[in-house]
């Protein structure tokens, strides 16, 4: 629960667990600048008397027996990529993209067979979720539950208060480490819960008669994203998913061309005309044309952050996801909150920038974009003949009376 002192905690086992075998261990934040305002302060305090070096730019401390303990942001997981840990801490693991943990760190344990620490608060049935859920599971795993009711940390008056201040899907979130309250702020958590209970986020049969449209967020330094979809009698059928941080468009083209698919629109934002200096004056949609053919562009009309968000909401409730396939984009659209204002102790109306940004805007590109499959022209019934007001003549009566000249063959 909140306050319960899992940062202090957790820095003073690293620094034991360091201690007792030279290595290298990490203390990982969602954000660096989170890692840097909160965590090294506490790493600074709680190894003061064992370690011969304390570098503040770079944020770690080497021990007197040479182990080094360093503290990362999982808003820049590459940077972890080719180093080995004796054993990471991942604080508040719920707010990292999902694909951080199976693509970037757990490689970094092989090597050296280190362990690892998911810490964090409950926000829904994230990915957070699913690895507690494991442990239960999982005999060689440990799992500790600690709400405020059973901790003893907290004054019981604190509690109180905070149960008289807070709503109950806050209180027993942040207090009762409840994973069923819903999650505060979030733009489609509803309507994707209904689709959980529906069946609707489940594994989705690609068509292959029907073409598959792609939504795009375009970004550079930031994330792409792009979401694969069919429309299916009403339905839309999201089958697939795709996302990349500091790509070129021809690389990404090339992943988009790989996947076996035969593409309808790809329906790109706005922005996607603007022409930049860097690509020789071109603009993205130029750019991709290039690759993907010019009548298979589209942009989606620039309509409001708003209104593309209600957009998404009507349609959330005809869309099925690939479970699988659209793991991360799902979790994404889960976790895509509006900003909270500390100030004003309120939310205001526009999101949170975060790594949920990109998929959520390609989604309301989607929502925006997407049409009906256009339906197949029923056949001209077949006429009849008719002749004379009792229409008593046949098709043999005529035939009959039918006189060929001799330049007609039959």
């Amino acid at each position: 629960h909140r306050r319960a002192g899992k940062t202090v905690a957790a820095i003073n086992d690293i620094i034991k667990k360091a201690l007792r075998k030279k290595g290298n261990y990490a203390y990982i934040s969602p954000y660096r600048s989170q890692a840097k305002a909160i965590v090294w302060d506490y790493l600074k305090h709680y190894c003061d008397s064992t370690a011969k070096l304390k570098n503040e730019s770079e944020l770690y401390c080497e021990l007197v027996n040479g182990s080094k303990i360093r503290l990362f942001g999982a808003d820049n997981a590459d940077g972890m990529r080719g180093l080995g840990f004796d054993g990471v801490y991942m604080d508040e693991y719920g707010d990292f993209k999902p694909s951080v943990w199976g693509n970037v760190i757990r490689p970094t344990l092989s090597s050296t067979l280190g362990w690892a620490v998911f810490g964090g608060t409950p926000k829904g049935k994230n990915q957070f979720w699913e690895i507690k859920r494991n442990a239960e599971l999982d005999p060689d795993w440990y799992l500790l539950v600690l709400p405020a009711s059973k901790s003893g940390l907290l004054a019981e008056s604190e509690t109180q208060a905070a149960r008289q201040q807070l709503s109950k899907d806050q209180y027993e979130q942040e207090y009762e480490c409840s994973f069923e309250a819903s999650l505060i702020g979030a733009y489609f958590g509803d309507e994707l819960r209904q689709a959980q209970e529906d069946g609707r986020i489940c594994k989705v049969d690609w068509q292959e008669a029907l073409p598959v449209h792609t939504a795009w967020d375009l970004g550079y330094k930031d994330d792409t994203a792009v979401w694969f979809y069919q429309v299916v009698k009403g339905e839309i059928h999201v089958i697939d998913y795709y996302a990349v941080s500091s790509s070129s468009i021809e690389d990404i083209v090339k992943v988009i061309k790989g996947k076996p698919y035969k593409y309808g629109k790809h329906q790109l934002p706005h922005d996607a005309r603007a022409k930049t200096l860097a690509s020789g004056g071109k603009s993205i949609i130029e750019q991709m044309a290039m690759h993907l053919g010019v009548n298979n562009m589209g942009i989606v009309p620039n309509l409001s952050i708003q209104d593309g968000i209600q957009a998404v909401r009507m349609m959330l409730p005809r869309v099925w996801f690939h479970v699988e396939h659209c793991r991360d984009g799902i979790e994404a659209l889960r976790q895509y909150q509006r900003e909270y204002d500390e100030d004003k102790k309120t939310f205001r109306q526009s999101p949170r920038h975060d790594w949920t940004s990109h998929p959520a805007d390609a989604f309301r590109m989607l929502a925006i974009a997407w049409r009906e499959e256009p339906k197949m022209a029923r056949p001209d019934p077949d006429k009849q003949l008719y002749a004379g007001e009792q229409n008593t003549v046949t098709l043999n009566d005529i035939w009959s009376s039918y006189k060929p000249n001799r330049s007609t063959r039959l």
